[in-house]
């Protein structure tokens, strides 16, 4: 049975990382932008993150950030992935020396396959809903139909998923790992152990070829 990885994202406390880490996710994503309802300090990851066990991939959240806030976060933080959600290019991303996710967002007519051999150096491409108005965590799903059947990077499915349409994307997409924040909470922000582990179940019910 092969094996789609998790991520939850939207961690801001050390009793949600501890419910995803015992549910068997395998990344927490912390959300560096303070645009949004799940915004962290740098302050806030560093007790999380030094409270978790081994071989759990942290992972840093940016949009559009100036590299110098990037890099003196890395400074305080030990994160393991980088992602970035802005209009940010590859020469961007790359310039941190790091592993890094880049996220497209899809929209119909547009050529996925063209956004993602535009990031040749990530190490997968996050796949996220369009939205006007909000940089990821918009809780809606998109088209997976507009997803090609191959890609050259791995593929990180978000945007609106939860523990009861997690499976059927699954099925659908066939994605290296999924990522979910809205759709394991209680409120923007608040995890909640019973969805997360509710979560995980939905993406261990499905063998993946």
């Amino acid at each position: 049975m092969n094996r789609t990885r998790i991520k939850i994202c939207g961690i801001t406390r050390l009793e949600d990382a501890s419910a995803a880490v015992a549910a068997g996710v395998d990344a927490l994503g912390f959300v560096f932008y303070d645009k949004s309802p799940r915004a962290v300090t740098v302050e806030q990851v560093y007790d999380i993150i030094n409270a978790l066990p081994p071989f759990i991939t942290t992972v840093g959240l940016f949009v559009d950030a100036p590299m110098r806030e990037v890099t003196k976060t890395l400074c305080h933080i030990p994160l393991n992935l980088l992602q970035f959600h802005g209009d940010e290019d590859a020469a961007y991303c790359e310039q941190f020396g790091m592993p890094y996710i880049k996220a497209i967002r899809v929209k119909k007519g547009e050529d996925v396959n063209a956004h993602i051999a535009s990031y040749a150096s990530a190490a997968g491409i996050l796949l996220d809903t369009f939205n006007e108005e909000v940089r990821g965590g918009t809780g809606e799903t998109f088209d997976w139909s507009l997803i090609p059947a191959s890609t050259t990077k791995p593929i990180i499915l978000a945007g609106g998923l939860t523990p009861e349409n997690v499976s059927d994307a699954i099925k659908q997409v066939k994605p290296y790992a999924v990522d979910v924040s809205g759709g394991v909470e209680k409120e923007k922000g608040v995890k909640d152990a019973a969805k997360i582990n509710a979560f995980v179940r939905g993406v261990q019910s499905v063998a993946v070829n």
